[in-house]
């Protein structure tokens, strides 16, 4: 199941979970958890993309590991809301995902997560190289910390 909506996901995963957050980029994978509760999220490691069948094992291993339940997808929408060929690869990629993992994915909107996370990496006096290597990761943990605050209004 791949779903823009919320509610879809949350029904899909009635038991919560923790769930995987992925920024795509053209070179590099950002990954964030969260833990089961969608309480907050964590900047995980970042991923050199290559064809989707090494990226499948690295994440295959990844939701392994930490028992992930489901994934959400940043969705680079233009200003507007529509969407563009970033948004289509997007939507290609999270039909990889879901197969291969048989999980639910949420594609979630990932205007200003890059803007927001390198402005908490600033906050934190990071300096410039390593702020580069870590703004993906960064910037999967704004994208999935959106989602799960959306997904939490559910279980309150």
């Amino acid at each position: 199941m791949i779903t823009t909506q919320v509610a879809e996901m949350r029904a899909a995963l009635p038991q919560g979970g923790a769930l995987l957050g992925l920024d795509l980029g053209t070179q590099t994978i950002g990954t964030a958890f969260c833990d089961a509760g969608w309480r907050f999220s964590s900047p995980g490691k970042t991923l050199k993309r290559g064809k989707f069948g090494a990226d499948r094992q690295e994440l295959a291993a990844l939701v392994k590991e930490r028992g992930v339940a489901g994934v959400v997808i940043g969705l680079p929408l233009n200003m507007d809301g529509s969407e563009g060929p970033r948004s289509q690869s997007s939507r290609a990629y999270a039909r990889n995902v879901a197969e291969a993992l048989a999980l639910p994915v949420l594609l979630w909107d990932e205007r200003w997560s890059t803007a927001s996370a390198e402005s908490a990496l600033i906050a934190q006096d990071m300096s410039r190289a390593k702020r580069a290597t870590r703004i993906d990761s960064a910037a999967a943990a704004v994208i999935l910390q959106a989602a799960i605050d959306a997904l939490a209004g559910g279980f309150a």
